[in-house]
């Protein structure tokens, strides 16, 4: 917002409150009104605020403050935020970040649980990316701010609290590629978000047995890097894909669709997918357990 005064923040509390998860604290104070906008709770219509200003020159980014509640935007975000840029035959430019938390918390109930990553990616025109660590979450948010294509950034409601030294000076991630967490030899291990910190976890009892995993986080839920993950399947003939989304359409039926499609003849073995299942989130915390695991040793944050 210091380099670009044409970035705007939009939504629900991101203002005075400075946000539910605190993301835009101080940014009302250091700003002003006009910049961080404190909306009224009607995401159809902020949204639709939003990308009308992307079409007029701004870069807005728009909270959602659940991603549960951008389904009431939806048609904002499909037939304008994907679209417009094709309907008028390439005039406007959508410029526009949407980003808010989403994914399983603890005990937070069905409605404030969902994972919506793959609603969105079957959305034609908009790019997505996940962040999983304070250092690819600035450097994905620089990045999605600066495109000039809409972007939606997922965040988890459980990772807020993950502390990490990053770089003072000014850099970007890639929007379309995947991250390399650890190389391997004998599996491919895709994941993103959260869930990367359960494969970690899992990786070291992997590694104490013997094995020698490859983990990935794909990072860009759309479009995929399939030049890293090409790379690493014909490596390791093998693949496990991690996530927290549903399994059925979720990321991961997705990601093995189009593993299958190019890269079928360097697996000897059919690609395994762990999902959450095809449930609402059950508030009770032992059925939570169940649905979509544990909580991540590694980040304090559950």
């Amino acid at each position: 917002m210091e380099r670009d005064p044409r970035v705007c923040v939009m939504g629900e509390d991101v203002g005075h409150y400075g946000g539910s998860y605190k993301v835009t604290k101080g940014l009302a104070k250091r700003f002003g009104d006009l910049r961080v906008l404190d909306t009224p709770i009607a995401e159809n219509s902020f949204t639709g605020m939003g990308i009308g200003a992307a079409m007029t020159g701004l870069r807005p980014v728009i909270e959602g403050m659940n991603m549960g509640f951008l389904l009431l935007a939806f048609n904002q975000i499909s037939n304008n935020c994907g679209m417009l840029h094709y309907t008028s035959g390439g005039q406007f430019t959508i410029p526009v970040v949407i980003r808010g938390p989403g994914g399983v918390g603890r005990q937070l109930g069905a409605e404030h649980s969902q994972r919506l990553e793959s609603y969105f990616q079957s959305i034609p025109g908009i790019q997505m990316v996940a962040c999983s660590t304070p250092y690819n979450a600035k450097g994905l948010m620089k990045a999605a701010i600066r495109s000039e294509n809409p972007v939606i950034l997922f965040e988890h409601v459980l990772l807020y609290n993950l502390k990490e030294r990053i770089p003072d000076e000014d850099y970007i991630c890639n929007l379309e590629e995947a991250e390399m967490v650890r190389p391997g030899e004998h599996v491919t291990i895709l994941t993103y978000s959260r869930m990367r910190y359960h494969v970690m976890q899992a990786a070291k009892t992997l590694v104490n047995k013997g094995y020698d995993p490859e983990v990935i986080d794909i990072r860009s839920l759309k479009p995929f890097d399939l030049h890293t993950i090409g790379n690493s399947v014909k490596k390791t003939h093998r693949v496990l894909i991690v996530e927290e989304c549903m399994r059925t359409g979720g990321i991961g039926a997705s990601l093995t669709a189009a593993i299958t499609e190019n890269f079928n003849d360097y697996l000897d073995a059919p690609i395994m997918c762990l999902s959450s299942q095809d449930v609402p989130t059950p508030y009770a915390g032992t059925l939570e357990e169940v649905n979509c695991g544990s909580a991540c040793p590694d980040c304090n944050s559950c």
